[in-house]
């Protein structure tokens, strides 16, 4: 144990209770996935993006899920061995390569959304419906800030640690 008086307190520190109930509802989705339709998580949540929109990018995914872009590009690769996707170059830009749902792929998609769903309503069975529009408004607006907390760390750490090496800001998504 440390002789320090300054640590995080783990009951009040957002960064880690959000982290742990999205580390623990990953995992648990992850496992039924596997289970029942032999579809891990990341697999799971480009489906969702193609159920959404018609066709998308590794790069527009990562943006939007805050995948890493060469874990979403492997994951496009096994969803289109498995007949989920069919992959095509973007008419506007011959390197990218887009996404497109397949028939089988919606019927993935349209099977594990009741697990999803059912998941979402367990979660929030502790709620009432007020709560519940309260805490996705809250979650929608920490999700809105997080460039003003990558601006806030910035400044912080180039204040504090001048010699720092600069490296490159976090993808969306990457935990606190």
């Amino acid at each position: 144990m440390t002789s320090s008086t300054n640590v995080v307190d783990l009951d009040r520190y957002v960064p880690a209770v959000l982290t742990w109930i999205s580390n623990k509802l990953s995992r648990g989705a992850s496992q039924h996935y596997l289970r029942v339709f032999d579809v891990g998580i990341e697999t799971w949540r480009c489906l969702v993006l193609l159920a959404i929109h018609p066709s998308v990018s590794a790069q527009q995914v990562s943006k939007i899920v805050g995948m890493d872009k060469a874990s979403v590009s492997r994951c496009f690769k096994g969803m289109q061995a498995r007949g989920y996707i069919t992959l095509s170059l973007d008419a506007d830009d011959g390197r990218v390569r887009i996404a497109t749902l397949t028939k089988k792929g919606r019927q993935m998609h349209d099977n594990i959304l009741g697990v999803a769903l059912e998941r979402e309503r367990a979660l929030l069975a502790v709620l009432d419906d007020a709560e519940r529009d309260t805490l996705i408004g809250l979650l929608k607006r920490l999700h809105e800030n997080l460039p003003a907390v990558e601006t806030a760390t910035e400044a912080y750490v180039t204040k504090r640690f001048p010699k720092a090496r600069r490296r490159a800001a976090p993808s969306e998504g990457e935990d606190a």
